[in-house]
């Protein structure tokens, strides 16, 4: 048993990129629409459990925070489980949460169970980024990475849209029934497609932690914090922008978030391989060209063409970042790699968080034509801080 084992752990290495990362897409796709697809349900939601629309609103806060806070402890705890067994058990709990979804009588229960499916989120995304990034050359790692990713990026073009409909015209407990399902044949993927990898001597907590809090690491964190932060600080009210700012009704939205998604998951995979080919210039070179895009956007947003091609380039670039950036935090943090992946998806939902909020506050006390500007600011000093962390690293090699 041990030899297969070692023969499917070299036949994978050799291959560029082996079917079973294939697995970890479909579950990250299943995630990725558990995720957002209540956004488009909130009116049924409320309607149907007797609650406001500012109360459902909070189903997506909730569930924010649970990736933001829960993943991270999640892992610690779960870090001597072997990482295929522990990443059946998160799809496992995943499966349970939705169900529960399907089910659940009242408001209670339906924040409970979209807590749960929170908590496998960043855990899942961590763990998964650490064995995408082991089935292949080293060279390979950041592709592997976005191939992953990319389930999330698909979901946002093709699983969103269709969960959304089916709520709408099955009802939206039979939305959560279909992405219950689509964790089903992740869970199934992963049984039968991802080796046993052997693994090191579990660190410790304590080591785990300690390889977390290293100042160059936490820059890192706050790095992609920022950067996430410009990108929301614009795209959460990307509506309003296109319609009281480029004149498009409000209908023609929905296809230029298609759109969107497109270029984000080109630019998922292309960023994947521009950082196997260099990982922190590739790093900064993107996000200097979202800062010109999103300062070009200022002026782009007022003409309907130049706003479509501007939101499909930035989408690109936006989400190219992500993979290089999450192979460099894995690397500084060697003896906890799941543990800093994990800290990583959760830095990131805060920057979230923190960027709707800064763009609601420039839209209060500012207007809406200065969030692209702002949002360029925000990755601007992304861009100097990973710039200084880089150039210190050039000058200290040895470290």
């Amino acid at each position: 048993m041990e030899l297969s084992q070692s023969v499917t752990r070299k036949q994978a290495v050799k291959e560029p990129f082996p079917i079973s990362i294939l697995s970890l897409t479909v579950g990250a796709f299943a995630i990725g629409m558990t995720e957002f697809v209540i956004m488009g349900l909130l009116p049924n939601v409320a309607e149907d459990l007797h609650v406001s629309i500012s109360s459902a609103g909070q189903l997506i806060t909730m569930y924010a925070l649970g990736v933001a806070i829960g993943a991270p402890i999640l892992t610690v705890l779960t870090h001597r489980i072997p990482q295929k067994k522990l990443l059946l058990l998160l799809m496992v709990l995943f499966i349970i949460g939705n169900g529960i979804s399907v089910i659940a009588p009242n408001y209670a229960v339906l924040m409970g169970a979209r807590i749960i499916t929170a908590l496998t989120h960043g855990t899942f995304f961590g763990v998964g980024a650490v064995i995408a990034s082991s089935l292949v050359r080293p060279d390979k790692r950041a592709g592997a990475v976005s191939i992953m990713m990319a389930g999330l990026t698909i979901a946002n073009i093709i699983g969103v849209p269709l969960g959304t409909f089916i709520g709408q015209n099955m009802g939206w407990r039979s939305s959560f029934g279909a992405i219950a399902i689509m964790g089903v044949i992740a869970l199934v993927g992963i049984v039968i497609f991802i080796p046993k990898l052997r693994q090191e001597k579990p660190a410790s907590i304590v080591q785990q932690i300690s390889a977390l809090i290293k100042p160059k690491l936490l820059l890192y964190l706050l790095i992609g914090a920022l950067g996430n932060a410009g990108l929301f600080a614009v795209f959460t009210y990307i509506t309003p922008l296109l319609v009281q700012v480029a004149g498009f009704a409000e209908h023609n939205v929905t296809w230029i978030l298609v759109l969107f998604g497109i270029g984000v998951t080109i630019g998922n995979i292309v960023g994947g391989k521009l950082a196997d080919w260099k990982l922190m210039p590739s790093v900064l070179g993107l996000y200097f060209t979202i800062c010109v895009l999103l300062t070009l956007f200022t002026f782009t947003i007022h003409n309907p063409i130049t706003a479509v091609i501007t939101v499909f380039l930035w989408g690109a670039a936006a989400f190219a970042v992500f993979p290089g950036l999450q192979v460099r935090v894995m690397s500084l943090a060697q003896a906890a790699p799941a543990l800093a992946s994990t800290s990583s998806h959760s830095a990131g939902n805060l920057g979230n968080a923190a960027g709707a909020f800064i763009g609601g506050w420039v839209i209060t006390h500012l207007s809406i034509n200065a969030l692209p500007w702002v949002g360029a600011l925000l990755v601007g000093a992304a861009l100097l801080l990973g710039l200084a962390c880089y150039m210190t690293e050039r000058r200290q090699p040895a470290a």
